[in-house]
């Protein structure tokens, strides 16, 4: 990783949905954004708490668990592509189970480290190649 890309500076201060039903990951995701300086939008645990907050809150960015309490994420992912809020999907399985229209988004494998969350936020905001 270069300097850049590590520096927290550009995350500061963005409001992140996260969208997860395991409490260990959500825990984990929220520690690592408070330590990015971003604001933890949720997180929702389930599809239609993340549908309401894309409705209602300002999002910056998201983190999209694939599958939520049995439900695909899929609904959210095109409520915020509908809306031009960048975002990244969360998986245990790896980016051969995301829907093809989705392909182009950012992966985050699960398990994750702080530095992996942080390049894929950043090459959903385009900062990276």
């Amino acid at each position: 990783m270069t300097d850049s890309v590590m520096s927290d500076g550009d995350l500061n201060g963005l409001r992140i949905l996260v969208v997860e039903d395991e409490a260990a990951i959500s825990l984990l995701l929220e520690d690592m954004l408070l330590d990015f300086g971003c604001e933890v939008i949720g997180p929702a645990a389930r599809l239609s708490a993340a549908l309401d907050a894309v409705s209602r809150e300002q999002v910056d960015l998201a983190i999209l668990d694939v599958n939520v309490a049995g439900e695909p994420i899929y609904p959210v992912a095109e409520a915020l592509a509908q809306r031009s809020i960048p975002f990244v999907f969360s998986t245990g399985y790896g980016s051969a189970g995301i829907r093809d229209t989705f392909r182009d988004r950012p992966v985050l494998q699960k398990p994750f480290a702080q530095h992996d969350l942080k390049q894929k936020l950043l090459m959903a905001r385009g900062k990276t190649a």
